[in-house]
C-alpha cells in the first residue's frame, strides 16, 4: 500500500493519517444504572467547535466517582462514562480551537470541564467558578474510556517529566491541596495540620513540607502514622486515642488546617486547635453540617474557607510544582477494563494512596 500511494505522489504520513482514520470504534466503562459500570464500544465522535477529542493513556479514580458511579442524577444523564483524571495525547481538534493545542501533545482534563468565557464570574477572571461549564464525568464524559471529547478551556498541559500515571492523580487530588495551602494563610515555619491521609491527604503532606510549613497530620489509627510522617509529617496524631486539639494547641495552635476528609464532625472537634488568626480549609464534602461555634471565630478571628479544585492554568502551576520539588503521587496501576474492581478497591481504603487505570492499546477497537 504505501508503495501504491508513493507512486502517487501521496507520501507515507498521509497513510498513516488515513490508518488512523480507519479507526471507528472506542471502548469506555460507562454508567449503565446506578453502582454499574459495563464495558461497551462506542463510535468515535468528531469533536465540536472549540473541542478535541483525546486518546486517553491513563485515568485516576478519585473518592467523588463514587456518587458519580453509586449516585448519579438520572435526569437524562445517563448512560454516563465517569473519571475526571484523565491524561493523554490529542487525537483531533474541532474547527476554533486555538493553536496552543496540537494533534499529539499531550493534555489532561480534570475535574472542571472548561469554562465557557462569557458568564459573570468568567468575566471577572474567576474561571474555576464559571457557571457555565461540564463537570467532567458528572454533565458530560470522563476517562475511564480509551477516548474523550474536552472543551479546549478545560486543557491542561502536561510536563514531559511526568508519565501519564504520575500526572492523573495531580489534576484533581493535587490540584485541590495546592491550591488549598496556598489559600491557607500560613507562613514557612507555621503549623499546619492535615486531616485525613488518603488519596487527597498523601499529596497535601507532601506540598505542605515542600512549602515549608511545620506539618502535623491528624488521623484515625496507628497504620498510617509511618506514612504520614515518610511522606512529610513532622508528627502524627491519632484523633482515636490523643486529644488533637490539646497536641495542636502545645504547639501553639495550628496556623491553618486542612481537612480532606468527609466526616465534618471530627474537623468541626478540632476548630479549638487553631490559632488565633487562623483558617480551616475545607475540602472534604460531608453529609452532616460543619458546625463552627461562632465565639471561636470572633473570638480568635479565625476564618473558614471552602476550597474548590482550580482552573487550568492552575493545574498546569501544580504539575510544574510537582516536577520543581519532586512530589508525585503513591498509586498502583489496573486496566481499565478492570475499573469495577479497581473502584470497589479505592472505596474499601485496601490501597496506598489512589488507583490509576491504564489504556492497553491494541487492535481490537479499530
Amino acid at each position: 500500500m504505501a508503495t501504491l500511494f508513493q507512486a502517487l505522489g501521496i507520501g507515507i504520513p498521509l497513510v498513516k493519517s488515513l490508518e488512523v482514520q480507519m479507526k471507528r470504534i472506542y471502548r469506555a466503562m460507562q454508567v449503565t444504572s446506578p453502582g454499574t459500570l459495563e464495558l461497551v464500544e462506542r463510535a468515535i465522535p468528531t469533536p465540536g467547535a472549540g473541542e478535541v477529542l483525546i486518546e486517553v493513556d491513563a485515568c485516576g479514580i478519585c473518592g467523588a466517582d463514587a456518587k458519580d458511579i453509586e449516585g448519579p442524577d438520572t435526569n437524562g444523564r445517563l448512560p454516563r462514562v465517569p473519571g475526571h483524571e484523565v491524561v493523554g495525547r490529542i487525537a483531533s481538534i474541532g474547527r476554533g480551537t486555538p493553536g496552543r493545542w496540537k494533534i499529539g501533545q499531550r493534555v489532561g482534563v480534570g475535574r472542571l470541564g472548561g469554562h465557557c468565557n462569557e458568564c459573570d464570574p468568567c468575566r471577572s477572571g474567576q474561571f474555576q467558578l464559571c457557571t457555565n461549564q461540564p463537570v467532567v464525568g458528572v454533565t458530560c464524559d470522563g476517562g475511564y474510556a480509551e477516548m474523550m471529547i474536552a472543551r479546549n478551556t478545560g486543557l491542561v498541559s502536561i510536563p514531559d517529566e511526568l508519565t501519564a500515571e504520575e500526572a492523573a492523580p495531580i489534576l484533581c487530588a493535587g490540584l485541590a491541596t495546592f491550591n488549598a495551602l496556598k489559600k491557607c494563610g500560613a507562613e514557612a515555619g507555621d503549623v499546619v495540620a492535615i486531616i485525613g491521609i488518603g488519596g487527597l491527604g498523601h499529596m497535601a503532606l507532601q506540598y505542605a513540607r515542600k512549602m515549608g510549613f511545620k506539618v502535623i497530620a491528624v488521623g484515625r489509627g496507628d497504620d498510617i502514622a509511618d506514612d504520614a510522617r515518610s511522606l512529610g509529617a513532622y508528627d502524627y496524631i491519632n484523633a482515636a486515642k490523643e486529644n488533637a486539639v490539646e497536641r495542636l494547641q502545645s504547639l501553639g495552635g495550628a496556623k491553618a488546617v486542612v481537612s480532606t476528609i468527609g466526616d465534618l464532625q471530627m474537623v468541626s472537634a478540632l476548630m479549638p486547635g487553631i490559632a488565633a488568626q487562623g483558617r480551616l480549609v475545607v475540602l472534604g464534602i460531608g453529609k452532616d453540617p460543619l458546625t463552627v461555634s461562632s465565639g471561636s471565630l470572633v473570638g480568635g478571628e479565625r476564618s473558614v474557607l471552602g476550597s474548590i479544585t482550580g482552573s487550568p492554568f492552575e493545574n498546569e502551576k501544580t504539575l510544574d510544582f510537582s516536577v520543581l520539588v519532586g512530589v508525585r503521587p503513591l498509586f498502583e496501576t489496573m486496566p481499565f477494563e478492570q475499573a469495577t474492581r479497581a473502584f470497589e478497591k479505592m472505596k474499601s481504603g485496601d490501597v496506598k494512596f489512589r488507583v490509576v487505570l491504564t489504556m492497553e492499546k491494541n487492535d481490537a477497537s479499530q
